[in-house]
């Protein structure tokens, strides 16, 4: 086998891990979510991803990474017209062009998902399809551009290898604007204090951020869009040792700050370590790694308390666990990227390298000009939506659960209604059993 096809092949296989993160998003986000609720998360998850892959193959592929200005790409429409040959921002691999788009496809997928992670129980479907088509179709190209697309950060140096900045902070901030807009759930707050509404399942939550982390390997070390003679074994290493100390950070916070060792601390925690080092993760020795994602699933756990304070209403911590990470792994790149990753993939070593403050410099100008970016184009959008069509479910609807007002079923039937056949006739004895449901 060729070198070629062997790239092809890891790439292929990285896209389908990345295509299992939304698996991971539908299980943390249904787990996170009043049972009332899950069955139109599931929908939300998929009807997003699907309209993630036609968006991006029609136009967002072309304005991410086609030949264009420093602002936007403008060749490669529905992924091949007028673009025969490729796009030559992405032409440092030798893989076919199809199989490029296929794997930045899902990245745009991820994207999409993190936004609207801040909206559940609340946001209505009939929304998802405007947003997706601007979001996918311009806001995430836009900014995938300016990094990876030969855009004017790249030019300048910036450094975000996997997407701590193009995917982690374009979505939680664009989720943010959302979360503002459109309000918090009803019972959220009271007398101007945040009320919890625990989610109906820790497991499924937990087990989503288990298959997150999975699909985390093919996110970073298939950022290479090949394998030969690349790093992908210490891309690997130093992801995981991220995500273990995000979490072991989140545990240590949880209890100094809330006097308990909080599941969902958990779980966020190794989501704000692996959305850490996913841009500097090709850049970064292993202890580097350790210390990123220590930093943010440390620092994650205070940025829950701080946007519950500022009612905001974010249900899964999707601003304090991919906001916070993402923070910290685009200035991180600035601080610990080594000088034979500088030599090897461009850029300009870290502060702890001898760097000085020029590469630093750039991704706090990077990180600003994403966030500020993303947040200002998703608000604009959102309140577009909202002053037409409508962002929020009626309170009724809310009330009620969005399974059955916006889709006409249950996630779970049988919690809500009786079906025929699912208990026996006659009452069966359960000894010693001391569950009751309420």
């Amino acid at each position: 086998m060729n070198s070629v096809a062997i790239d092809t092949v890891w790439v292929v296989v990285a896209g389908c891990l990345v295509l299992l993160m939304q698996a991971g998003f539908a299980a943390l986000e249904m787990g996170l979510s009043r049972m009332k609720h899950s069955g139109a998360v599931a929908a939300k998850i998929i009807v997003n991803f699907a309209l993630a892959i036609v968006v991006f193959w029609a136009f967002g592929y072309a304005i991410a990474f086609g030949d264009g200005s420093g602002f936007a790409g403008a060749t490669g429409w529905f992924l091949e017209i007028g673009n025969s040959g490729g796009v030559a921002s992405l032409s440092y691999s030798g893989i076919d062009e199809a199989t490029k788009f296929f794997f930045q496809a899902m990245f745009a997928a991820v994207a999409l998902a993190i936004v609207w992670g801040t909206m559940l129980d609340r946001a209505r479907f009939v929304t998802y399809v405007p947003f997706a088509i601007l979001f996918v179709g311009l806001i995430y190209p836009v900014v995938a551009h300016w990094v990876w697309g030969a855009g004017w950060l790249y030019e300048n140096g910036f450094q975000d290898f996997a997407g701590s900045g193009v995917v982690h902070v374009t979505g939680a901030f664009a989720g943010l604007a959302g979360a503002i807009i459109v309000g918090a759930r009803i019972g959220k707050y009271r007398d101007g204090k945040p009320q919890p509404i625990p989610g109906h399942s820790m497991p499924l939550a937990i087990l989503g951020v288990l298959i997150l982390w999975v699909g985390w390997m093919g996110f970073n070390a298939g950022s290479f869009l090949g394998a030969e003679g690349k790093p992908i074994g210490m891309v690997i290493v130093v992801t995981n040792l991220a995500g273990a100390f995000g979490v072991l950070g989140a545990v240590a916070m949880a209890r100094l700050l809330l006097g308990t060792f909080d599941i969902g601390m958990m779980g966020n925690g190794a989501i704000a370590g692996l959305g850490a080092i996913a841009g500097p993760c090709a850049f970064v020795q292993p202890w580097a790694g350790a210390v990123i994602g220590l930093v943010a699933g440390c620092l994650m756990v205070p940025m829950v308390l701080l946007i519950d304070r500022m009612r905001i209403d974010d249900p899964i911590g999707v601003f304090a666990g991919h906001g916070t990470g993402g923070i910290v792994g685009v200035l991180a790149a600035g601080v610990f990227t080594t000088s034979e990753a500088a030599e090897r993939l461009g850029g300009r070593p870290g502060l702890v390298y001898g760097g000085g403050f020029s590469q630093l410099g750039w991704q706090a100008v990077g990180l600003v000009a994403i966030a500020a970016f993303a947040f200002a184009a998703a608000a604009v959008v959102f309140l577009l939506i909202k002053v037409t069509m409508g962002l929020r479910a009626p309170e009724k609807d809310e009330l009620a659960g969005l399974d059955i007002s916006e889709h006409g079923m249950f996630g779970y039937p049988e919690r809500f209604i009786e079906v025929v056949g699912a208990e026996p006739e006659e009452p069966v004895s359960h000894v010693g059993s001391t569950i009751s449901a309420h």
